[in-house]
């Protein structure tokens, strides 16, 4: 079963991936609230919707001890992703960020304290562990109108 949102792009609507320098791409995914991070879940990948805030570059998150996040994730120094965009379905515009690092809990009480005020947790309960993701790795993509992007294929942009 096929389901269309929007009919096909005419010729004038196309678009084109244009990549992000890593700096630009963490500027974008500062500016919004929430992301997906991704990782490891018995031998295959899991993702989680949270909440974040970039600070000195880190992108942090808060999770109650408990969880799989808390425990397996934190905990075990865990190499994870986290992806954050903003699409817009309809115009066809947009941007798409993805930084892969590895996620460490925040173990010192005052960085701790200082992080958790910056970031308020938008779930109920004891999310009391902040998790710190060191980016690694940082790749963006951009969605533009064809004619403002110069001619690059998506094998070009893999490298």
């Amino acid at each position: 079963m096929t389901y269309h949102h929007d009919q096909p792009p005419d010729a004038d609507d196309t678009r084109r991936l244009q990549e992000l320098p890593p700096a630009e791409a963490l500027r974008l995914l500062a500016g919004v609230p929430f992301g997906r991070i991704v990782f490891t879940r018995q031998a295959l990948p899991a993702i989680r919707p949270v909440n974040h805030v970039v600070v000195d570059g880190h992108i942090v998150i808060r999770s109650d001890p408990g969880t799989i996040l808390g425990v397996q994730v934190a905990r075990a120094e865990t190499v994870v992703a986290y992806e954050a965009d903003e699409l817009d379905g309809h115009e066809r515009l947009g941007w798409s960020v993805i930084v892969t690092g590895v996620a460490r809990a925040v173990t010192d009480p005052g960085e701790a304290a200082r992080l958790k005020a910056l970031l308020r947790s938008w779930v109920a309960g004891g999310m009391e562990q902040v998790i710190r993701i060191r980016p690694e790795i940082t790749t963006g993509f951009r969605l533009v109108p064809a004619a403002g992007a110069p001619e690059r294929t998506e094998a070009d942009l893999r490298g």
